[in-house]
């Protein structure tokens, strides 16, 4: 389950919303576990694409 939890996260396709009814965790929770079970570089990388979704489209991660 975290796989996948991961894996959505790290898709472009796929907004936290998605990931909460799925899995029921929430924007928090999910930049937790990333932060978690990442490493350093690959967390700050995914932090940095993310945002700059949310400063594109604000209904998207």
């Amino acid at each position: 389950m975290m796989g996948e939890i991961i894996q959505m996260a790290l898709s472009d396709h796929v907004s936290f919303e998605q990931i909460w009814a799925l899995h029921g965790l929430g924007p928090n929770e999910v930049q937790a576990l990333m932060k978690r079970e990442l490493k350093r570089g690959s967390y700050v990388a995914w932090r940095k694409r993310v945002r700059a979704f949310t400063q594109r489209r604000a209904f998207y991660k």
